[in-house]
């Protein structure tokens, strides 16, 4: 489908400019508008190579609901991308790198609070668009810094984003409705996850160069600046790094990276658990005493090469979420091809559930469930918190990677063109 023309999209902001900030006021006051479209809550499951988002029910069977198109622009992105030859050459590295010889459309991705568009980061495009889930049309776009968009995070309330420029170096927090920037914050190389923290904070982790073969423990300072960048997420200042470097040394772990992979905190968020590159396992963190205070080793797959240089993107173990009660972690064996529900006072791990690299680790809507993105099965499957056995798998789209809980309108199953 043809991108909407610029005159066509204005007519469709300024239509909706008043509903919008009517819509925005009653929410900050903490009522839902007499008006509001009655919403359900669902599961999001971009698909990378394909540019897609399946939606799957967040509970129970997890039954697919619908798909909607994340790229209807696509034409006239590449058109943009070829006349620039310093754009095509980041986008056909892209391919060749980190895409594994695809093209990266969707990355991550959340629901607007109404429900009425899906915010969407396109790596190969460098960008951050919102969807009209209605329509299946372009809202908004972002172009964001440099040439490659990533992890996203979304903020309590719901109105705000923040997304990873990875190679600008660059967090950029946008208004979740408007697409328009609100501030940014420097960080370290190669921006990858974010979240948002109560206390009114957004903590980055930068992963560094995952694109080279410098992997060896030894060549570890040639993988760039990685640390935790912690801004104010009113202000966007800076408030704090952290270099789990020393962190990690102070633990005796010389040989380990401190490239900081996705995280998970306590409800409390006094601890934080994160995975590092090239590790079967993960690390506990004690927020207040800032120190490292626990390792997790889970075991190898004997397939499983131990060939740094196979890792996808120095990933050995990719994704990991806490239930809400905060007594189990679900972690996703990427290179290794299981998943496993791990206890977390004792981190005595339950059965290995077999699964072909999966990518990402999300808490299901009612807190039961691990749900992991297989994505080289291309489903996603549920994980049950409490036996940690597999509940079932459902087949999605082309490479699925980040799994989102978010709000779609009741009786949603696909934008009704597009």
């Amino acid at each position: 489908m043809r991108a909407p023309t610029a005159a066509r999209l204005r007519r469709s902001l300024l239509g909706g400019a008043l509903a919008i900030v009517t819509a925005a006021a009653t929410v900050t006051a903490g009522t839902v508008p007499a008006n509001a479209v009655p919403l359900q809550e669902v599961m999001l499951v971009g698909n990378n190579w394909e540019g897609t988002a399946d939606v799957i029910r967040s509970s129970g069977d997890f039954a697919k609901i619908g798909r909607i198109n994340l790229i209807p622009d696509k034409d006239e992105r590449l058109l943009e991308i070829y006349l620039n030859p310093i754009r095509l050459a980041f986008f056909l590295g892209i391919r060749e790198t980190v895409g594994e010889g695809h093209d990266q459309f969707t990355d991550d991705l959340y629901s607007t609070p109404d429900g009425s568009a899906i915010v969407v980061s396109r790596p190969s495009f460098a960008d951050v668009v919102s969807i009209d889930t209605a329509t299946g049309r372009v809202r908004w776009r972002f172009p964001v810094s440099g040439f490659r968009s990533d992890h996203m995070a979304v903020s309590p309330d719901g109105s705000r984003v923040a997304v990873s420029a990875s190679t600008g170096n660059t967090v950029h927090v946008l208004d979740i409705n408007t697409g328009r920037e609100l501030g940014s914050f420097r960080t370290g190389d190669k921006p990858h996850e974010n979240v948002f923290t109560r206390d009114g904070k957004i903590w980055n982790m930068s992963i560094g160069e995952v694109n080279n073969d410098f992997d060896a423990p030894w060549q570890d300072f040639l993988k760039g600046d990685r640390k935790i960048t912690i801004a104010d997420a009113t202000t966007y200042d800076v408030v704090r790094t952290v270099d789990m470097r020393q962190r990690l040394d102070a633990f005796g772990r010389r040989d380990m990276s401190d490239a900081v992979r996705p995280v998970a905190f306590t409800p409390d968020e006094s601890k934080l658990y994160f995975q590092v590159s090239f590790f079967n396992g993960f690390f506990e963190y004690d927020v207040a005493t800032d120190a490292i205070t626990r390792m997790k080793t889970l075991p190898e797959n004997p397939d499983t090469s131990d060939d740094r240089t196979t890792f996808v993107n120095d990933s050995r173990h990719h994704g990991m979420s806490m239930n809400p009660a905060g007594t189990k972690l679900c972690i996703a064996g990427t290179m290794d091809d299981y998943a496993t529900i791990v206890d977390r006072s004792t981190l005595q791990e339950g059965p290995l559930v077999p699964a072909a690299k999966p990518y990402w680790a999300t808490v299901s809507g009612d807190g039961r469930a691990c749900v992991i993105s297989e994505s080289d099965a291309d489903q996603v499957t549920a994980i049950d918190f409490a036996t940690g056995r597999k509940i079932t798998s459902v087949p999605v789209g082309d490479h699925p990677q980040r799994v989102r809980v978010a709000r779609l309108p009741v009786g949603w199953t696909g934008p009704s063109t597009g």
